[in-house]
């Protein structure tokens, strides 16, 4: 907590600018600042005037390698990156937690009633009265907060702007209650108890675990306890950048066709009497292909292949980013999106003919590319984004490129963030 007048003309001075530049890359100063600004302003607009506030951040995230593999608890490489939502906060002492989050009515959760509420599923409310059980049921006080918050994390981008909004519940209550104890592992894992048990979806945990993290981090799901290291490497200094491109694709009606790939894959594991592919050794299941096949059928039999693959390949990348072989790390990349689009098959929607946005996209960056650099599928797939490593010296030609065909704004250009989330101050 800082007194908020001295935030204010440290924000306007200066004093940030080299942290803005450690999140935001090479974001203007102004721009940051303004930002923050806004925040300050968001909150005292929405509650009034406050004499100390907290800043905090959590970012986006972009999955470098790993292509659903998490729910099969598989390994994944994942990074952090320079987009995030931010928030203003206060303790209220009043019981009760509230957020506004620009562009959506406030949120209004009551600490006394720390239960799933049926209402609530699939709400922010749900994700914030999940994380601050969590708290509590480790014997913090949590008093109550009040908060603004921002982000220019793009929704529906495979950026996971829902982890990041857990995240920064989690980091928010870490500071304003718990003095920063709780360790950024835990709290990605009470974003994902939120969402698993309160607001409804059975996602796995790479997506939080990347934005409370940060950086970029192997993840080994394998056991309880997720293995993670992380990986020093800066991609600038490889002469590339990376894309993340919006093919503009419809997510709606589309459930089926994420459910069918865990569906599929949990028919695979139950020719073998178990509930995840790390459970079933990878040469049983080849010596048992063909019983697969009939039980399963053909397209499960393909998306467990890309996961025993999958889960090779990001060991390969990693050690290849440790051993700052770019070039073979690229190689990896385009081998995982082969494979995502061949095997894992979440690149076109069954029975899609007239809208192929995601294939479209991704063979018109290979063009732009010119054999250099690399693209993939990114994140779910079906619709949404894809990823490119797109050489210095390309990209105002590929950016061009991308937005000729699906629009202006429709290429976005990325840093990676070396930190998870934290308290700015």
């Amino acid at each position: 907590m800082r007194e908020t007048k001295l935030l204010r003309e440290q924000i306007q001075s200066g004093s940030f600018d080299a942290e803005y530049q450690r999140l935001y890359g090479k974001a203007p100063a102004e721009s940051c600042r303004e930002r923050w600004l806004a925040a300050i302003a968001g909150y005292e607009k929405a509650f009034g005037p406050a004499d100390r506030i907290a800043l905090f951040s959590a970012p986006g995230r972009s999955e470098l390698g790993g292509n659903h593999t998490d729910h099969q608890r598989g390994k994944v490489l994942a990074a952090s990156i320079n987009l995030d939502l931010i928030a203003a906060a206060v303790p209220n002492g009043s019981g009760m937690i509230r957020i506004l989050s620009e562009g959506y009515p406030i949120d209004v959760v009551d600490l006394n009633e720390t239960e799933p509420k049926p209402e609530e599923t699939g709400t922010s409310a749900a994700l914030i009265r999940g994380i601050a059980s969590r708290f509590l049921s480790l014997k913090y006080s949590v008093t109550g907060f009040d908060a603004y918050v921002t982000s220019n994390v793009l929704k529906g981008s495979g950026l996971s702007s829902s982890a990041a909004y857990e995240v920064l519940i989690g980091v928010i209550l870490n500071g304003l209650f718990a003095e920063g104890a709780v360790s950024p592992v835990e709290i990605a894992r009470m974003g994902q108890y939120a969402e698993n048990v309160y607001f409804g979806k059975p996602c796995g945990l790479m997506d939080q675990m990347a934005s409370s993290v940060g950086g970029i981090i192997s993840i080994d799901f394998e056991k309880e306890e997720p293995a993670i290291r992380q990986i020093e490497f800066d991609l600038a200094a490889f002469g590339h950048t990376l894309c993340i491109i919006d093919s503009g694709a419809d997510h709606a009606d589309l459930t089926d066709e994420y459910a069918a790939v865990t569906r599929e894959l949990a028919a695979v594991c139950g020719c073998f009497g178990l509930h995840v592919l790390r459970e079933v050794p990878e040469a049983d299941f080849f010596a048992s292909l063909p019983a697969v096949r009939a039980i399963a059928g053909d397209r499960a039999a393909l998306r467990a292949i890309h996961i025993y693959e999958e889960n090779h390949r990001v060991d390969q990348m990693a050690a290849a980013l440790r051993a700052k072989e770019f070039g073979r790390f690229l190689s990896l990349v385009r081998e995982s999106g082969v494979s995502s689009w061949t095997q894992l098959q979440n690149v076109v929607p069954t029975g899609s003919t007239t809208h192929q946005e995601v294939a479209l996209a991704l063979s018109l960056a290979r063009r732009l590319l010119g054999g250099e650099g690399a693209c993939r599928v990114h994140g779910g797939g079906f619709a949404g984004t894809l990823q490119a490593y797109v050489p210095n010296e390309r990209l105002d030609a590929f950016v061009s490129g991308i937005e000729t065909v699906f629009g202006k704004g429709s290429c976005h250009i990325m840093s990676i963030r070396p930190c998870g989330g934290i308290q700015l101050i």
